[in-house]
């Protein structure tokens, strides 16, 4: 079993950044993907960005190109979300995700096998 603990979600006013990490704990493994999804209040879960550990590929939503990036550390065991230039549609709950293998696109959550509880993102206009 693996448990994901998130922190560093917040208010912040548009335009500002935050960085979110998401912790691995218990039973580890190699080869896996780590991602970032978010719900906002109404709204259907959605994929914001994904890494893969082995060769560090990531994946990104459209929506958040350019403005959010994704990075892990192996050896602690934790993917970081830097988030720049904020914009009050990026409020939600974000989610961070763990899966042992995914072979194909990395945007789908039904391929995660772990998440976190979430972390409350608030971007004031």
């Amino acid at each position: 079993q693996v448990q994901l603990v998130e922190s560093g979600g917040g208010l912040v006013q548009a335009g500002g950044s935050l960085r979110l990490s998401c912790a691995a704990s218990g039973r580890t493994f190699g080869g896996n993907v780590m991602g970032w999804f978010r719900q906002a209040p109404g709204k259907e879960r959605e994929f914001v960005a994904a890494i893969r550990w082995r060769g560090g590929s990531t994946d990104y939503a459209d929506s958040v190109k350019g403005r959010f990036t994704i990075s892990g550390d192996n050896a602690k065991n934790t993917v970081y979300l830097q988030m720049n230039k904020l914009k009050p549609e990026d409020t939600a709950i974000y989610y961070c995700a763990a899966a042992p293998v995914i072979w194909g696109p990395l945007d789908r959550d039904r391929d995660y096998d772990y998440w976190g509880q979430g972390t409350q993102v608030t971007v004031s206009s």
